[in-house]
Parts: C-alpha cells; structure tokens; sequence
C-alpha cells in the first residue's frame, strides 16, 4: 500500500470540528469537489455507515466507516470506484489537539495501484500530485467552515 497524507493547524478545538466532520453524509458541505451525498444507510453515523459521493468530473465512489473516534476522527474503505486506477483504498481524517485550543488535521489515504508496477510509480508520482491537491482543499475548506459556523457547546454535540 501506499501512503499519502497532508495535514492542517486549524485554530478550532477538536470538539468544533467534530460537529463537522461526525456529519458524516453531510462532507458535501465543505469538501469542494464533492458536489453531492447519497446516504446509503440509516441511523447514527458510525461504524457501519455509508456514504456514495459524487464529484464534480461525474464519478461517484462509496465510502463505509471502518473506525469511528469521537472528537477523534474517523476511517473509511473506498469502493465501487471504477474512475480510479486502485484496487483497495482507505481513507482517515484524524484530529490531534493542540495548545491554545487549536487542533491538526489530518488527512490521509492509504492505497494499492492497479497496473503492476508502472501502477506503483504512478501512485507514487502523479497520484499523489493529484490526491495533494484534493486534500490541501479539503483542509483549507474545513478550516473556513470551522471559522465561520457558530458552534455552541460542541463538546455535547456527536450527530
């Protein structure tokens, strides 16, 4: 597997971004290529939950919740994903806290290329170009939802 990640000091406790990122079929709100969310479960988010996300080029992927952390983060398997030269593929958004009430994000992707080994060096070089791209705007657009959301009592919020 290969392993990617990129991360963000966001002046936010933990708690506040957990109020957005525990909205588990709500990723569309700030992530800029997902254009929208069909949930393919129902109840609490958790473990178990499943979300198909579609992007703005009209592929769609399905993402399904393998480990569930309050105020923590969380972790999904990607699937049904046949725009993307992968064969296996995790995703993970951490939150560490920090001093003086900030936190770092982080969010990572652990994959298996198709294509044997020009797969490897394409996942290597210009996979993770592109998936860099997709992560720094998926931080930066975490931090402006985070700064401009009123959050009350986020400590007691895990929808």
């Amino acid at each position: 597997m290969i392993h990617y990640e990129k991360s963000l000091k966001i002046d936010a406790q933990p708690e506040a971004l957990w109020v957005i990122l525990s909205r588990f079929m709500h990723i569309d709100e700030f992530a800029p290529q997902v254009t929208s969310v069909d949930a393919l479960t129902t109840g609490s988010n958790g473990v178990g939950s499943k979300r198909r996300c579609h992007f703005e080029n009209g592929t769609s992927l399905v993402e399904e919740v393998t480990d569930w952390q309050a105020n923590k983060g969380y972790r999904v398997r990607l699937s049904e994903m046949p725009a993307m030269p992968l064969t296996e593929a995790h995703a993970a958004i951490t939150i560490e806290p920090l001093a003086n009430g900030n936190s770092r994000v982080i969010w990572s992707m652990d994959y298996q290329m198709k294509y044997g080994p020009l797969g490897w060096l394409l996942g290597q070089t210009m996979l993770k170009m592109v998936m860099g791209r997709v992560l720094d705007g998926n931080l930066k657009a975490l931090d402006d939802k985070v700064q401009s959301v009123e959050i009350p009592d986020a400590q007691y919020a895990y929808y």
